[in-house]
């Protein structure tokens, strides 16, 4: 009997049906393509042992003139710069009381009231109290002089905690807890904290989760949303903002342990926005630059006026005839879904299209041209430099911008957006490996609230893979930065809540615990028509193991089979390959065959070349 090669066409490919798709790959996970060929994508492992509060939407990197290196990490509960191995809070403050806040407990429980008039608090702002005496029992100073998490709202000027010890476990309080905390008690109270999850509304967010009365019909509130910062440094400092909300400027000089400020606070501000929807600062002349911001002598946003600092200069935002600070508002649109710095401009898309802002100088300073109408972005994060070129993601399909927007062929775009998530599509964003030619898209599928899902495009061999974020890796941001040794990415660890960052593109492991891949091909059958069955009697393996294996590494061949299309596959024989296999007997039979390469494993790569299977032809029924 014969032997027949089977060389299965590059990418996967989920326009059609998996029958119509012959010769092809219908579904991955954690694999790419390279050369045209499969090979399971290499591993990640934590970037450091400490983990952080809250879901990170965004991560910022670079260095000082020192040479240090800072990580600026965004969650939705606070702001971090990690130095080191280490996290440091520098979420900003937003209220200080001082002498006046008093707490009650009861015996027998944990719920301590604080009572703090007009706090300004929702469910989940972090406060730190001081200069608080014991309540008389359990409930010590050391106790409470500590950071809080706010559980419940009951007034406006009252809230629940529970208290805890300095290790973080819960402590109950008994009858002798009768005091207040002394009279002299003192709070720092972190900005407001937004939401993990995107609410629909009729302005820029919904009301925070127990706030008020949260769940009827109340003002819209930009920080009552789902967290999204933007960050870009100004020299050696961090200038942060929360998009629909506050812009914040950390001084670097002032140290780690300092917390960032309010822009208007700087010495000298003048006319700095109150709002914005996105910051950054320009690659030429080092202007501050906000995208959709209040306009002078205006304290409401506009989602469509574009404002900028004096050159130099983050404080000074008053335009004058000797300096360069000035604004504009944009005509293309009803709102700024987001902007990225390339070479040589910077690009706004508006919710109908994408402007081009480049610097020109005086008098004008930046000029704004509409370089692409109906394009547009999925969410603020959905677009990457890559390639030197601009790669997105809209509503609708994924599109590349060098010059102008050209729509990406797409081989698997039924499949994502037939399973896509458009509540929660603020969530997607856009990475990229630079030196595996890639692009990658995190988003979240229908059924999820969070990121699940994800699709590489290869821009160089214009393949497409899909994947699954199973097996520890749910991202939630990630960057690929000249200061970095690797891709740092957001996540969490499996099954749990925890948040760390992870260096990707290094080794084979899941933070050295097993991951899975897989890649499986379409249909296969033996006649033109598709009317015999099909024997097949041996498999011819063509599989490189990488880096570190052994003798009984395995990646695990699986032949799968029909007779009718729509008929479910049958595992019809699985096969263990390793390192030194030549040849597997096999004994299946069935109309249509489809093969399934994979394996879960830690600790080797592997890359498949050609297969070749012993086939004949078994007849009709």
């Amino acid at each position: 009997m014969p032997l027949a090669k089977y060389t299965f066409k590059p990418g996967i490919n989920r326009e059609g049906t998996n029958y119509s798709n012959e010769g092809g790959w219908f579904n991955s996970d954690k694999v790419r393509f390279r050369k045209g060929k499969p090979e399971r994508i290499a591993g990640w492992e934590k970037n450091s042992l400490n983990s952080f509060k809250g879901t990170a939407r965004s991560l910022y990197s670079y260095r000082d003139t020192d040479s240090t290196s800072y990580v600026g990490v965004g969650t939705h509960l606070k702001y971090f710069v990690k130095e080191g191995s280490t996290f440091y809070n520098i979420t900003p403050i937003r209220k200080t009381s001082t002498n006046s806040i008093t707490f009650a407990a009861t015996d027998g429980s944990s719920v301590i009231v604080v009572t703090d008039s007009s706090h300004g608090a929702v469910a989940n702002d972090s406060i730190t109290f001081s200069s608080a005496v014991t309540l008389g029992g359990n409930i010590t100073a050391d106790v409470l002089n500590q950071e809080y998490q706010v559980d419940r709202i009951l007034s406006s000027n009252t809230y629940e905690i529970t208290a805890k010890d300095t290790s973080g476990s819960t402590v109950t309080a008994n009858s002798s807890d009768t005091g207040n905390g002394g009279s002299g008690v003192d709070g720092s109270y972190e900005i407001n904290v937004g939401l993990d999850v995107f609410v629909k509304g009729t302005g820029w967010g919904a009301g925070t989760w127990s706030a008020g009365t949260w769940g009827s019909t109340t003002a819209i509130s930009a920080v009552g949303q789902l967290r999204l910062w933007s960050q870009d440094n100004f020299g050696d400092d961090l200038i942060g903002n929360i998009r629909g909300g506050g812009i914040f400027y950390w001084d670097e000089s002032s140290g780690v342990t300092s917390r960032a400020v309010a822009l208007s606070s700087l010495g000298g501000a003048s006319d700095t926005p109150i709002e914005a929807l996105q910051v950054m600062v320009s690659d030429i002349d080092k202007h501050v630059i906000c995208f959709g911001s209040n306009p002078i002598g205006s304290s409401t946003l506009n989602p469509l006026f574009v404002r900028w600092s004096d050159t130099e200069s983050a404080s000074d935002w008053t335009p004058t005839a000797t300096n360069q600070a000035g604004g504009i508002q944009l005509s293309q649109g009803s709102l700024i879904v987001g902007a990225l710095q390339t070479r040589q401009e910077i690009l706004i898309w508006t919710d109908v299209g994408i402007t081009s802002m480049r610097f020109v100088g005086e008098p004008f300073i930046f000029s704004f041209i509409e370089v692409a109408t109906g394009p547009s972005l999925i969410s603020p994060n959905a677009a990457v430099n890559a390639n030197n070129r601009v790669y997105f993601m809209d509503r609708g399909g994924f599109y590349v911008y060098s010059g102008s927007a050209q729509r990406l062929p797409c081989t698997v775009l039924d499949y994502i957006y037939s399973d896509l998530n458009l509540n929660q599509a603020y969530k997607c964003f856009a990475a990229s490996i630079e030196n595996k030619n890639e692009v990658i898209w995190f988003y979240p599928s229908l059924e999820s609230l969070e990121v699940d899902r994800y699709v590489i495009y290869n821009y160089l061999e214009d393949t497409w893979v899909i994947g699954t974020t199973d097996d520890g890796f749910t991202r939630t941001a990630w960057i690929e930065a000249p200061t970095l040794d690797f891709p740092v990415a957001a996540g969490k660890t499996s099954g749990s809540d925890t948040n760390f960052l992870f260096n990707h593109e290094l080794g084979h492991s899941n933070d050295g615990s097993d991951f899975t891949a897989f890649i499986e091909s379409s249909d296969f059958d033996l006649s033109p028509d598709g009317e015999r069955l099909i024997f097949i009697s041996k498999l011819i393996p063509d599989v490189e193991f990488r880096d570190q294996y052994s003798t009984g590494d395995t990646v695990t061949y699986t032949i799968k089979g029909r007779n009718y299309p729509l008929e479910s596959l049958s595992t019809l024989q699985t096969i263990n390959v390793t390192p030194e296999s030549t040849f597997i007997n096999a004994r299946t039979r069935s109309r249509h065959a489809a093969i399934r390469i994979s394996n879960t494993g830690s600790r080797y790569g592997w890359r498949t070349g050609d297969l070749r299977l012993e086939i004949r032809g078994d007849g009709k029924r």
